[in-house]
């Protein structure tokens, strides 16, 4: 008896280890697009690290101070340190919990729900876009571009006294949260395409709802990228 136990046991665990046919059960479209991910990662890794470089070589002491930079708010003015930034982050994040939503109705074949919930993130990711665009227009407004450096008065407004940053901040603010941007404005744009397909029923027919999930995973990358994005240029 005691042997016939061992074999049966010994046989369980050795099945727990060959996997079988599909070990992961990943499905080949998500197993694609977590490679692109992978390497769309490297890219804004490459980025970062090298702005982290530059920034240690040009020296804290001369680097544009984020609170004095980034302190304008829309029809309020000057003198609000980060706080419409912070309001971006706020959008994106909150799109972010829209689309696992939206995945959740997914999976339960639950059509009005993905509509709603997708369009929600839709909605996100459009007005994380439109404070973007305004930030960059301020920024550029007041002098800031990739040719040019960033000045801005210390103290206040007419205080005399004028801080003038090194050329490579306006360069890689732009090039980094440009290149956020255009993917922000991809998964926009891939996420109206879904929006239609749900909306026709496309996905009915299919009878699954596996393409949310997967531009919910760029979405997702999308939004954890910006947190780098954010504590980089805005917070260090």
């Amino acid at each position: 008896m005691t042997t016939a136990t061992n074999t049966v046991q010994a046989n369980s665990e050795s099945n727990v280890w060959e996997g079988g046919q599909a070990p992961f059960g990943v499905k080949y479209g998500k197993l694609m697009m977590w490679y692109f991910l992978l390497s769309d990662a490297f890219t804004f890794a490459a980025f970062l690290i090298s702005y982290g470089a530059i920034r240690y070589t040009v020296g804290q002491d001369i680097w544009p101070e984020p609170n004095k930079v980034f302190e304008a708010f829309p029809l309020l003015g000057h003198g609000y340190p980060l706080l419409f930034v912070s309001l971006m982050t706020f959008i994106l994040i909150l799109s972010s919990v829209f689309m696992v939503r939206a995945v959740q109705e997914g999976h339960q074949m639950n059509k009005k729900g993905v509509i709603l919930w997708l369009g929600f993130t839709i909605i996100g990711g459009i007005a994380f876009l439109s404070c973007q665009a305004w930030e960059w227009a301020h920024l550029i407004h007041n002098g800031m571009t990739m040719t040019s450096p960033i000045t801005y008065e210390i103290g206040g407004h007419g205080s005399g006294a004028v801080f003038v940053g090194p050329l490579a901040f306006g360069q890689l603010f732009f090039t980094i949260t440009g290149f956020h941007g255009f993917h922000v404005t991809t998964g926009v744009v891939i996420n109206i395409i879904v929006f239609l397909n749900v909306v026709f029923g496309t996905y009915e027919k299919k009878k699954n709802y596996d393409m949310v999930e997967k531009v919910g995973l760029y979405w997702h990358f999308v939004d954890l990228v910006w947190v780098f994005v954010f504590l980089g240029f805005y917070l260090l």
